[in-house]
């Protein structure tokens, strides 16, 4: 990993309309990396179209696009103005009518689409299940670059210790996290700042604001911490670029400000033998006011 700035475009999308968004998505870039010198900007979840769409999955799969495609080419234009890494959070369609993914596509300095993630840990409205529109994903992804091995989740992956885990172990140094979040602010804080010391990883992310097409109003507050759950950068509740610079040599201290040395790795100090069953499917032992099946 290398010393780079990464920054969050948070900023409101119009519902659906998905021409608007892609001019704004690009206008916002420009000022990210004018404003911050940004070499990483990440944008919130389905900035195409917002979280929730006014239509089912065979009308959005008609409204969208496969990655790389039309959705993403002005974007990937803007980076390669730019010569900035973006991430690129939209619905993209699947390859029959109806499967419709949740993703986010990493877009190179040179307008190369270098790899596409699918959402894997879908919310339970967003579930075909659910009366839902997307289809999940089902790999982790990381992606080497010159800036670092960039790690992807989006949203509700964040509640998800166990892919976080395998990022890191497959080597990632930062996790994006672009995200349409509408739980409180200190679920939003707690996650990303546990997610970042679980793993020693930085996590860039970066929530959305204003109004979807269910009505839904989302509160903000992107962040970017580092891997001793630090906040190096905190956005508030209205459109706002947020940007850090981060350390290639992060973990020396055990907290930020302070001289005492860190002697520990969470990888390395893992005790495997008492993970038997990690990958055992269950249920919580409360009950939540409705389950919806996955």
């Amino acid at each position: 990993m290398k010393r780079f700035v990464a920054a969050c475009a948070q900023f409101a999308v119009t519902p659906m309309a998905i021409r608007e968004n892609l001019e704004k998505a690009v206008a916002w870039i420009a000022r990210a990396r004018l404003e911050t010198g940004a070499d990483l900007i990440v944008l919130p979840e389905c900035v195409t179209t917002g979280f929730t769409p006014d239509c089912g999955p065979d009308e959005l799969w008609d409204l969208v696009d496969t990655l790389p495609g039309r959705l993403s080419a002005p974007i990937e234009a803007a980076a390669r103005k730019l010569g900035v890494y973006v991430v690129l959070p939209t619905y993209e369609r699947g390859g029959v009518r109806g499967e419709v993914y949740n993703s986010a596509a990493l877009i190179t300095p040179t307008g190369a689409v270098a790899e596409v993630y699918r959402k894997t840990h879908l919310f339970p409205t967003e579930r075909l299940s659910g009366g839902g529109w997307s289809t999940p994903g089902s790999r982790a992804v990381v992606v080497p670059t010159p800036l670092a091995n960039i790690g992807f989740s989006i949203c509700y992956d964040g509640d998800f210790p166990e892919l976080f885990r395998v990022l890191a172990l497959k080597g990632a140094e930062v996790v994006v996290r672009p995200s349409a979040l509408l739980r409180s602010f200190e679920i939003w804080d707690m996650v990303n700042r546990a997610r970042a010391y679980d793993n020693h990883t930085y996590v860039v992310a970066c929530n959305a604001v204003g109004i979807d097409a269910g009505d839904n109003c989302y509160f903000g507050h992107s962040m970017i911490v580092s891997p001793i759950a630090h906040k190096l950068a905190l956005a508030r509740g209205t459109e706002e670029i947020i940007a850090a610079e981060l350390d290639p040599d992060p973990i020396k201290r055990v907290t930020y400000g302070s001289t005492s040395p860190m002697i520990f790795d969470h990888l390395q100090d893992r005790n495997l033998e008492a993970y038997q069953g990690i990958l055992t499917p269950g249920t919580s032992p409360f009950e939540p006011a409705r389950r919806i099946p996955g």
